[in-house]
């Protein structure tokens, strides 16, 4: 005899396999941790330091 199936049931685990592989995907090109997160500004910073570091002052002449 043919194993019965709740439809509903089916229908619902169908649901949320989706979203949970959804959800992965998103993590995945989304989620940082909060340490990466602060890392990341923390490098960012860094760069903008560097960059204006090298900034000429208005008035200072180059060494061209």
């Amino acid at each position: 005899m043919a194993k019965l199936v709740n439809l509903n049931k089916a229908r619902k685990d169908r649901a949320r396999t989706a979203a949970r592989e959804r959800a992965d995907r998103n993590a995945a090109i989304h989620g940082l941790t909060k340490a990466e997160k602060k890392r990341a500004r923390a490098e960012e910073d860094r760069a903008s330091l560097a960059h204006e570091a090298g900034r000429l002052a208005p008035g200072e002449p180059s060494e061209d």
